[in-house]
């Protein structure tokens, strides 16, 4: 994969927002999540749950008030595609968003606006049994 100066800066900003979800940062998450954000969460029985920007926070401002464990920091980029405007990262983790641990995919749209990115659009697919 050839890195464009866009590439390097929006997986500078993915790596940001692993480090902002998996501590529980909402302040960093708030300015990383496009006020219009959606997230797509499709698990192994086949569900599928949306989520907007608010109620995304609010899973990790209650893991924070919750004092929970830092979250898995583990991540593996599989692609990066970046111009001025659009962006599209293709990446696994490994978090625990419920009760265990799992492994899951994500695919991220990131769109630039007033000279900085922002994530639009999160797709995350939950593996079962991994």
């Amino acid at each position: 994969m050839t890195t464009n100066t866009h590439e390097t800066d929006v997986k500078q900003l993915i790596n940001e927002l692993i480090e902002a979800g998996t501590s529980f940062n909402v302040d960093a998450l708030e300015r990383i999540y496009h006020n219009n954000l959606k997230v797509f969460m499709h698990d192994p029985s086949g569900s599928t749950s949306i989520a907007d920007k608010a109620m995304f926070k609010g899973l990790f401002q209650n893991k924070r008030d919750n004092n929970e464990p830092a979250l898995n920091t583990w991540a593996e980029f599989h692609r990066i595609d970046a111009d001025d405007k659009n962006a599209h990262v293709l990446i696994s983790r490994k978090v625990k968003l419920m009760a265990e641990e799992q492994k899951i995919t994500l695919s991220i749209d990131l769109i630039k606006e007033n000279n900085a990115w922002q994530v639009m659009r999160e797709v995350i697919f939950v593996h079962g049994g991994e």
